[in-house]
């Protein structure tokens, strides 16, 4: 009797089986999860988007940065991953340490990456090296001086503004002269201005600065691999940068510099930094930079982030930054070229000071720019931007740098201009 009891459960509990994974299973399956929910001690369900796949489209990401990365730093940033704390991770930091040289063109021990974006290495300079009460002076022709001066403000520094209009140049005379007048411990400028898509030269301004005894902060995000910088013979002290430009790697992390003299004035503060994140006392320990045996704990590096930062400066070292700056050069003169053709107008007259990696096109008169933009993206899956803080209504931006930078990527963004300049209304005022 046991035995036929047994075995009718047995045939039952097969039958059951099989439905679970016949046909009927996929109909009650949902209804099954949302009874499962129901009876759920969690008062909020997952949300509907979390259960679809992630879906990103392709676009050509001809603005001022991100652009587009090469599927060999993609490939890279998808390898396994390992510890941050691991001694192959201290090899691969070694490694970026070395790349982050050559393309600075400086022998600075103290040279690491910053685990965030160009912000971040802005915010670590100023932090490191101002302290509360200290004079600086920065340099305000586009939106990156702005932010460096409300750091620099946040932090409680006595805050110069050396003000021009977007894109504006300075005279070393004009420098000298404000640093004379300040008496700075920190001078700011932006080697690429972005927002302006101007190119400043640097040359002479280092020494200006070791005369009066002040540091010498530049910013090449927007320039690194596509202008010449050389920070040991421009007497630049503390230089950085940002990894989705022209290094063509992702987002999310800054490579930043600084010489005996920064490190100097950074050790033998009065007070600390601010943050605790992008205090240079841990970081350097980080990065094997201070001379210590041991390497301890900080933060959780982004470990993808540095393979791909790893593999963009190693096609970097291979081309080789003469034959990138040339390259860089080569075809933003063949796309002014054609910007001009179209009949419109470069924004940054003097083609010495325009920023190779970003060109800024002054809004065609009638347009609305913000029309133009959009039809580009939802006609070309092209991204082309406005202007930024102080340039905004005033310039449209492009750039063709790192992976991008090819003139058949130039002529795909004149054809999407010019269809743009064709189809978008334009005003009869």
């Amino acid at each position: 009797m046991q035995r036929a009891l047994f075995g009718r459960s047995a045939s039952l509990a097969q039958q059951a089986a099989a439905a679970l994974d016949g046909p009927l299973a996929s109909r009650s399956a949902p209804a099954l999860q949302r009874l499962e929910r129901s009876m759920s001690s969690v008062n909020i369900p997952p949300p509907e988007c979390m259960l679809r796949p992630l879906e990103v489209p392709l676009r050509y990401l001809f603005g001022p940065g991100p652009s587009n990365v090469p599927p060999r730093v993609l490939a890279a940033a998808s390898r396994p991953i390992i510890g941050h704390l691991h001694p192959e991770m201290y090899e691969i930091m070694n490694d970026i340490k070395k790349g982050i040289q050559y393309a600075f063109q400086t022998d600075n021990n103290m040279t690491i990456a910053m685990s965030a974006s160009g912000h971040a290495a802005m915010e670590c300079a100023v932090f490191n090296v101002v302290e509360p009460g200290e004079s600086v002076l920065i340099t305000v022709n586009g939106i990156w001086g702005e932010r460096v001066a409300e750091i620099a403000e946040r932090i409680g520094a006595n805050v110069h503004r050396l003000v021009k209009a977007p894109g504006g140049y300075y005279t070393n005379k004009e420098i000298e002269q404000a640093i004379g007048k300040h008496k700075p411990v920190l001078f700011f400028l932006a080697h690429g201005e972005s927002s302006a898509g101007l190119c400043h030269p640097v040359d002479g301004i280092g020494d200006i600065c070791r005369k009066h005894n002040c540091l010498f902060l530049v910013d090449t995000v927007a320039s690194l691999g596509a202008a010449p910088i050389f920070m040991d013979k421009q007497k630049i002290d503390i230089l950085y940068t940002g990894s989705q430009k022209a290094l063509n790697a992702p987002p999310g992390t800054a490579p930043i510099s600084f010489n005996e003299i920064a490190c100097n004035k950074m050790f033998n503060r009065k007070t600390k930094p601010v943050s605790y994140l992008f205090d240079m006392r841990h970081l350097s320990n980080y990065w094997g930079c201070d001379g210590k045996p041991m390497r301890e704990y900080h933060h959780t590096g982004p470990v993808s982030g540095f393979f791909a930062l790893r593999e963009s400066l190693a096609i970097l070292a291979e081309k080789g930054l003469e034959e990138s700056w040339r390259k860089h050069k080569e075809v933003s003169a063949y796309f002014y070229k054609g910007i001009e053709d179209l009949g419109l107008k470069l924004f940054i007259p003097d083609k010495d000071l325009r920023l190779p990696s970003v060109t800024t096109i002054s809004i065609p008169e009638g347009y609305e720019w913000r029309e133009m933009l959009t039809y580009i993206m939802k006609n070309h899956q092209m991204e082309m931007t406005g202007g930024l803080g102080p340039s905004i209504s005033m310039v449209m931006r492009i750039g063709l740098m790192g992976y991008n930078c090819e003139k058949a990527n130039a002529d795909k963004a004149l054809h999407a201009l010019a269809d743009a300049l064709k189809n978008c209304k334009k005003s009869k005022a």
